[in-house]
Protein backbone atom coordinates (compact mmCIF):
# COMPACT_ATOMS: atom_id res chain seq x y z
CA UNK A 1 0.00 0.00 0.00
CA UNK A 2 1.49 3.58 -0.96
CA UNK A 3 0.52 5.79 1.61
CA UNK A 4 0.46 9.85 1.14
CA UNK A 5 1.34 12.88 3.57
CA UNK A 6 -0.25 16.05 2.75
CA UNK A 7 1.20 18.78 5.05
CA UNK A 8 -0.41 21.74 3.68
CA UNK A 9 -1.62 24.67 5.42
CA UNK A 10 -5.42 25.67 4.96
CA UNK A 11 -6.83 28.67 3.77
CA UNK A 12 -7.51 30.14 7.62
CA UNK A 13 -11.24 30.25 8.04
CA UNK A 14 -11.97 29.97 4.11
CA UNK A 15 -13.71 26.48 4.14
CA UNK A 16 -14.54 26.63 0.55
CA UNK A 17 -11.03 27.72 -0.96
CA UNK A 18 -9.02 24.81 1.85
CA UNK A 19 -11.51 22.15 0.17
CA UNK A 20 -10.13 23.06 -3.34
CA UNK A 21 -6.61 22.80 -1.86
CA UNK A 22 -7.29 19.47 -0.09
CA UNK A 23 -8.88 18.25 -3.68
CA UNK A 24 -5.63 19.21 -5.51
CA UNK A 25 -3.96 17.49 -2.97
CA UNK A 26 -5.88 14.00 -3.41
CA UNK A 27 -5.87 14.24 -7.79
CA UNK A 28 -2.17 14.41 -6.98
CA UNK A 29 -1.92 11.89 -5.06
CA UNK A 30 -4.12 9.44 -6.56
CA UNK A 31 -1.87 10.26 -9.98
CA UNK A 32 1.09 9.15 -8.09
CA UNK A 33 -0.87 5.79 -7.60
CA UNK A 34 -1.03 6.26 -3.45
CA UNK A 35 -4.15 4.22 -1.70
CA UNK A 36 -4.11 6.22 1.23
CA UNK A 37 -3.67 10.22 1.26
CA UNK A 38 -3.76 11.51 5.03
CA UNK A 39 -4.38 14.86 6.08
CA UNK A 40 -3.62 17.08 9.35
CA UNK A 41 -5.24 17.53 12.72
CA UNK A 42 -8.16 20.46 11.91
CA UNK A 43 -6.73 21.44 8.47
CA UNK A 44 -10.22 22.59 7.41
CA UNK A 45 -10.66 25.05 8.16
CA UNK A 46 -7.85 25.34 10.45
CA UNK A 47 -6.66 24.84 13.90
CA UNK A 48 -7.73 27.67 16.43
CA UNK A 49 -4.29 28.59 16.78
CA UNK A 50 -5.66 32.36 18.35
CA UNK A 51 -6.89 31.37 21.49
CA UNK A 52 -3.56 31.14 23.08
CA UNK A 53 -3.32 34.97 21.39
CA UNK A 54 -6.09 36.75 22.55
CA UNK A 55 -7.14 35.61 25.63
CA UNK A 56 -9.13 33.04 24.45
CA UNK A 57 -10.73 31.55 27.93
CA UNK A 58 -12.31 34.92 28.69
CA UNK A 59 -15.80 34.86 29.44
CA UNK A 60 -18.20 36.79 27.11
CA UNK A 61 -15.44 38.27 25.36
CA UNK A 62 -16.55 40.05 22.56
CA UNK A 63 -13.31 39.42 20.08
CA UNK A 64 -14.18 35.75 20.54
CA UNK A 65 -17.60 35.71 20.02
CA UNK A 66 -16.85 37.70 16.53
CA UNK A 67 -14.42 34.74 16.05
CA UNK A 68 -16.26 32.03 17.13
CA UNK A 69 -19.32 32.84 15.10
CA UNK A 70 -16.35 33.09 11.96
CA UNK A 71 -14.68 29.55 12.89
CA UNK A 72 -18.23 28.11 13.28
CA UNK A 73 -19.48 29.49 10.03
CA UNK A 74 -16.57 27.98 8.23
CA UNK A 75 -16.48 24.31 10.06
CA UNK A 76 -17.54 21.31 8.36
CA UNK A 77 -21.51 20.35 8.75
CA UNK A 78 -20.91 16.53 7.16
CA UNK A 79 -24.53 15.69 7.39
CA UNK A 80 -25.56 18.76 5.04
CA UNK A 81 -23.11 17.27 2.37
CA UNK A 82 -20.22 19.80 2.86
CA UNK A 83 -17.67 17.00 2.25
CA UNK A 84 -19.37 15.58 -1.27
CA UNK A 85 -16.66 17.24 -3.44
CA UNK A 86 -13.86 15.41 -2.23
CA UNK A 87 -15.79 12.10 -1.58
CA UNK A 88 -16.57 12.60 -5.35
CA UNK A 89 -12.58 13.29 -5.97
CA UNK A 90 -11.45 10.08 -3.52
CA UNK A 91 -14.14 7.83 -5.66
CA UNK A 92 -12.88 9.23 -9.19
CA UNK A 93 -9.15 9.00 -8.09
CA UNK A 94 -9.89 5.09 -6.09
CA UNK A 95 -8.02 6.85 -3.21
CA UNK A 96 -8.98 6.86 0.55
CA UNK A 97 -8.39 9.61 3.12
CA UNK A 98 -8.19 10.72 5.93
CA UNK A 99 -9.26 14.12 7.16
CA UNK A 100 -9.01 16.13 9.80
CA UNK A 101 -12.20 18.67 10.35
CA UNK A 102 -13.86 20.79 12.67
CA UNK A 103 -16.81 19.65 12.16
CA UNK A 104 -20.03 21.32 13.39
CA UNK A 105 -23.05 18.95 14.65
CA UNK A 106 -26.65 20.15 14.34
CA UNK A 107 -27.67 17.41 17.30
CA UNK A 108 -26.05 20.03 19.35
CA UNK A 109 -27.88 22.89 17.48
CA UNK A 110 -24.99 23.43 14.85
CA UNK A 111 -22.84 25.36 17.62
CA UNK A 112 -20.71 22.84 19.41
CA UNK A 113 -17.62 22.05 17.34
CA UNK A 114 -15.48 19.16 17.18
CA UNK A 115 -12.04 18.51 16.29
CA UNK A 116 -12.64 15.29 13.96
CA UNK A 117 -11.14 12.96 12.23
CA UNK A 118 -13.04 11.80 9.11
CA UNK A 119 -12.34 8.48 7.08
CA UNK A 120 -13.73 8.71 3.54
CA UNK A 121 -12.85 5.05 1.54
CA UNK A 122 -11.89 4.82 -2.28
CA UNK A 123 -15.52 4.34 -3.05
CA UNK A 124 -16.12 7.92 -1.76
CA UNK A 125 -17.95 6.91 1.26
CA UNK A 126 -17.53 8.29 4.74
CA UNK A 127 -17.11 5.38 6.68
CA UNK A 128 -16.53 7.46 10.11
CA UNK A 129 -16.34 10.58 11.92
CA UNK A 130 -14.04 10.42 15.11
CA UNK A 131 -14.78 13.01 17.18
Amino acid sequence: MKVALSQISPVWLNKQATLQKIITEIEKAGSQKSSLVIFGEALLPGYPFWLAFTGGATFDNPLQKEMFAIYQKNAVDIEAGELKDIQDCCQKNKIATYLGTIEKSKERSGFTLYCSLVYINQEGKIQSSHR
